[in-house]
């Protein structure tokens, strides 16, 4: 009787869900400058993090960013599409999962430029990151959240 109840317990492991981390990831396709390395740090960054990165390479960033609804002016150094979601420059893993855990209504967010000691960059960090919400309708940027 014991086996049979340590069979049915082994049986029953093996049909428990595998943790999260263990899946595929989240899936990510990140548009970048074909010379840009700090884009593919970015985007290892994000692997050591669990998700799935495309990388593809592209002389048409700035359209790309222009049509996922990112001001020119808060371009970061790549685009990325998670879902329904933008996310543009080297945004911080713990505010891509703020993001997608509490999906806002909202197009995107944005790192603007590229800041020093930000995911993919080098250097140490030397000021506050600023990450801004894009809205869907055209409204000005607001702050989404700070690092």
């Amino acid at each position: 009787m014991k086996r049979r109840t340590f069979l049915l317990a082994s049986a029953a492991i093996l049909l428990l869900p595998v943790p999260a981390i263990a899946d595929t990831g989240i899936r990510a396709t990140l548009y970048k400058n074909p010379q840009c390395s700090c884009c593919e740090g970015y985007a290892d960054y994000l692997r050591q993090n669990g998700f799935q990165v495309d990388v593809k390479p592209t002389n048409d960033l700035a359209e790309i960013s222009r049509k996922a609804g990112v001001p020119e002016e808060l371009e970061g150094c790549h685009t990325m599409f998670i879902g329904d979601y933008v996310i543009d420059g080297h945004v911080p893993v713990s505010i891509v999962r703020k993001l997608l855990a509490e999906r806002p209504a909202i197009a995107g967010i944005t790192l603007p430029g590229m800041p020093m000691g930000s995911p993919g960059m080098v250097g140490a960090k030397t000021e506050k990151f600023v990450v801004y919400a894009l809205t869907k309708d055209g409204k000005a940027p607001t702050v989404y959240a700070t690092e």
